[in-house]
């Protein structure tokens, strides 16, 4: 049974150093050479809102939500 609570421990504790490390910096210089802060802003926020339409498609997928449905909105006697 101990081992079983360090191994969730550990699974637990590696879950949240991921977390960190991908969350984005807020203090961190974030636009390249030649590249004005908000058009820097504006790379992030088209990437985010990409990266959202596609975790978006991938759940879809996964919950079979992403094919029509073959159900009639008519009555068949």
């Amino acid at each position: 049974m101990k081992s079983v609570s360090i191994s969730i421990c550990k699974v637990i504790l590696a879950v949240l150093l991921c977390a960190v490390t991908l969350l984005p910096c807020t203090g961190c210089s974030t636009s390249q050479m030649g590249e004005t802060s908000a058009e820097g802003h504006r790379r992030h926020k088209r990437n985010w809102r990409i990266q959202n339409q596609e975790l978006m498609a991938d759940i879809d997928k996964a919950l079979l939500l992403d094919k029509p449905s073959k159900l009639t909105d008519k009555r068949i006697p």
